[in-house]
């Protein structure tokens, strides 16, 4: 019995060791097996990296500065990087800032923080989202140099063993020297150097401490601690990055009160307030001047901030008062007689729509086209003096009507204007010819297409406000041809002239004597018509305008140095209520003008 015991004991014994011995096989298997794949994912992510050399070669978008005449800046398109800068270079209080603020033990890793990583890791669990990131600053390096910012295992493995490479290939001073002229610090500014001087107008070897601390912030979220843009946060911030360098012992407590009250750099070209209008326009126009380029450039353009800032705010302050009156969008576009744009007011608020009304939108101008009737009558021997008859007419099943319903008889033409006459208006257009307007209309400056309807005097087509600005320009100019532009001159960065806008001979669009008559019935329209409210001290000429519903309201006029023109409406192309061109847009035209 013993006997059998003993060996049933050991056949157990046996079959537990063969098990074991078994499960250790799989595991093996198993981890080899794992391995393998590991292994070979490994080797694809290695094998989809991208060309190293091309990407740290790589070209990028040239900047666009594009400059007001007083000579500050108004916007930047494309990305800023300046002049490489070596990290030696630099104070070490900022190298200190940015090191112990993004990777206190980048000089002790091997491109990877395994502490940094799984603290990370461990916020980022309890906090149930993504709240901390624990790449080092070889990694940013390989992300910003070779790889996309997308968030995915794929690319994070990639970026790790790019990180290996960049660690065995560069030096530490190298890998820090790339970071400093890739990262990136809000506003366009790819670098370092391109920052410092974008907000504080100087290199950045020569930042204060509190300077380098706020730049040291920025890493975190450039848009959010941007020290143009958001001052007290961007200082809240680089208080915390002076914390981090005073924990580290770099600095004393006294010290870190002592750079706190240091003066910060300041912006030296404030944009222009209200003008990305004008600059998305004025970037388009560059880009037909000298088409594709590889170097940074500088555009100084006839931009006016002062007229620019004040058309903004007076459209956005006087449609919030009349909101009630349903209004939500509104046109300017100010020139002077030469053509230069001086102001372009593209909608109310750019940040809730790009869409230009200035140039793009087209709308009906009503009785704003009127001038191109009469002046059309005087170019065919008609005087402002001349009667035309302002009683009714049917043409067809159309039987137009004067505004207030009423009939005046025979009328002067300078009467007919001034009083805005439908009737006197239409009567005038049969006699002198539609193709005849047309022609008119088109040499002044009207881009658009236009149909020979009897309906064409009351301005029932659609016109851009850049193009009624540019017509009644003309008008004002005595004649000469005028076409509007933005360009002055342009150069790169280095200095080097790529454009500079030569003063063409005008040709004589309209007779001289023509268009100081079509003047003087202009000027008779503000002083005793329509455009009263538009009245101001001096010399002021322009027709109001307004169409079927109250859709569109208008007020196109000038002076002796500029031609300005103001839109009102809404983007539906719904009613306004009691909104006419001699009433608000005259006003607005008023206000800017004064």
């Amino acid at each position: 019995m013993a006997k059998k015991t003993k060996k049933k004991n050991q056949k157990t014994s046996r079959r537990r060791k063969n098990s074991k011995r078994s499960l250790f096989w799989s595991l093996f298997k198993l981890s080899l097996f794992a391995l393998a794949l590991l292994a070979l994912y490994i080797g694809v992510c290695l094998l989809t990296l991208p060309n190293m050399n091309d990407a740290i070669n790589r070209t990028r978008q040239p900047s666009t500065t594009i400059i007001a005449d007083n000579g500050n800046e108004v916007q930047t398109f494309g990305t800023v990087y300046s002049e490489v800068i070596r990290s030696e270079e630099l104070p070490q209080y900022l190298v200190d800032a940015i090191v112990y603020t993004e990777d206190r033990r980048f000089y002790q890793h091997f491109g990877f923080d395994i502490i940094s990583f799984t603290r990370a890791m461990i916020t980022n669990i309890f906090a149930g989202r993504y709240v901390q990131g624990g790449s080092t600053i070889t990694q940013q390096v390989a992300k910003n140099l070779f790889l996309t910012s997308k968030k995915t295992i794929h690319r994070k493995t990639q970026e790790l063993l790019l990180a290996f490479w960049l660690e065995h290939k560069f030096s530490k001073e190298q890998i820090l020297t790339l970071y400093l002229n890739r990262v990136y610090l809000g506003s366009g500014a790819y670098g370092i150097e391109a920052a410092s001087h974008k907000y504080f107008q100087k290199t950045s070897r020569d930042l204060n401490p509190l300077e380098a601390a706020v730049i040291a912030g920025m890493l975190k979220a450039p848009s959010r601690y941007n020290p143009v843009a958001a001052k007290e946060k961007a200082l809240e911030r680089a208080a915390i990055v002076l914390k981090i360098m005073q924990d580290a012992e770099l600095i004393t407590e006294q010290n870190r009160e002592t750079i706190l009250n240091m003066p910060l750099g300041k912006e030296k070209n404030v944009k222009v307030k209200g003008a990305s209008y004008f600059a998305d326009w004025a970037y388009s126009e560059i880009n037909a001047h000298i088409g594709e380029r590889d170097a940074d450039i500088y555009a100084l353009t006839t931009l006016d901030q002062e007229l620019q800032e004040k058309a903004s705010i007076i459209l956005q302050k006087e449609i919030e008062k009349n909101k009630d009156k349903n209004i939500s969008q509104g046109a300017i576009v100010i020139m002077d007689l030469d053509g230069r744009v001086k102001a372009m007011v593209g909608g109310v608020d750019y940040s809730k729509s790009q869409f230009n009304r200035a140039v793009s939108a087209l709308r009906q101008p009503g009785s704003a086209f009127k001038p191109f009737v009469y002046l059309t009558a005087l170019q065919n021997g008609w005087k402002e003096t001349d009667l035309i008859s302002d009683n009714p007419i049917k043409i067809k099943d159309w039987q137009p009507e004067n505004y207030d319903g009423k009939n005046y008889g025979n009328v002067s033409l300078k009467q007919a204007l001034a009083k805005s006459l439908n009737l006197a208006t239409i009567n005038l257009s049969q006699k002198i010819g539609g193709k005849n307007i047309i022609n008119t209309a088109k040499k002044l400056g009207i881009t658009t297409p236009i149909e020979d309807t009897p309906s064409l005097a009351l301005g029932t087509f659609e016109v851009s406000v850049l193009d009624m600005v540019t017509a009644y320009a003309t008008i004002a100019n005595n004649g000469l041809a005028v076409w509007p532009y933005t360009i002055e001159e342009i150069y790169t960065k280095d200095g080097f002239q790529l454009y500079q806008r030569n003063a063409s001979e005008k040709n004589q669009i309209i007779d001289k004597e023509t268009a100081k008559n079509m003047i003087n019935m202009l000027e008779y329209v503000v002083s005793s018509g329509t455009g009263k409210n538009a009245k101001i001290r001096g010399f002021a000429a322009g027709k109001t305008g307004t169409t079927q519903d109250n859709r569109d309201a208008w007020f196109v006029g000038f002076t002796n140095k500029l031609v300005a023109g103001v839109w009102l409406g809404n983007d539906d192309n719904s009613s306004m209520l009691g909104v006419y061109g001699s009433g608000l847009p005259a006003k607005i035209w008023k206000q800017i003008i004064e």
